[in-house]
């Protein structure tokens, strides 16, 4: 699987030179509209291709994001994918409850969280060692919450609330909960 690095970097450059031709056309009206009497018009088939390549680009761009996400299929078909792993965690009270083991994966391994709650709306965030998360899902009360995940780099994660759950929400991480080795 793809980091989400490697894809985020990849969107970065694609959006960015979009982004770069759509202003184009803003600075290239901008610039034939303050030259006054002086500046020809523009032929409208020109305005009209111009256009034409803007749309297929951005269209373009969304199809090829839609298949470089590496997790899309685990999301959209989680609950057909057969997990090596799966992983039952309790939510009450402002506290995870974990299973009794350490959660510890090996790279490449696909794995099931189901997350419950018996209270409140609560986040279940997983998040690398230098703090950026990698994944993240809302737990609702009183519903099966499943997310699957593969993971690809090894290294301890740390589990987080990543929904407001009141002032004793901030407390709610657990370090180093789930561990992937090699």
């Amino acid at each position: 699987m793809l980091s989400t690095q490697t894809v985020l970097n990849g969107q970065i450059v694609a959006y960015t030179l979009y982004v770069l031709v759509v202003m184009s056309i803003i600075a290239w009206f901008t610039y034939r509209v303050t030259r006054g009497e002086e500046a020809k018009q523009v032929r409208p088939a020109f305005f009209y291709v111009y256009l034409a390549l803007l749309i297929i680009a951005g269209v373009s761009i969304h199809l090829l994001t839609r298949f470089t996400i590496p997790w899309k299929e685990l999301d959209l078909e989680g609950d057909r994918v057969t997990a090596d792993q799966t992983f039952n965690i309790n939510v009450a009270d402002h506290k995870f409850a974990l299973p009794a083991q350490k959660m510890v994966i090996k790279k490449g391994e696909i794995v099931r969280f189901s997350v419950t709650s018996s209270d409140l709306t609560y986040g279940f965030g997983l998040f690398r060692p230098n703090n950026t998360m990698l994944f993240q899902m809302q737990v609702l009360p009183g519903h099966q919450n499943n997310i699957v995940w593969e993971f690809g780099e090894p290294g301890a994660y740390t589990i987080r609330s990543t929904e407001y759950s009141g002032p004793e929400g901030v407390d709610m991480v657990e370090r180093d909960a789930v561990v992937v080795t090699e």
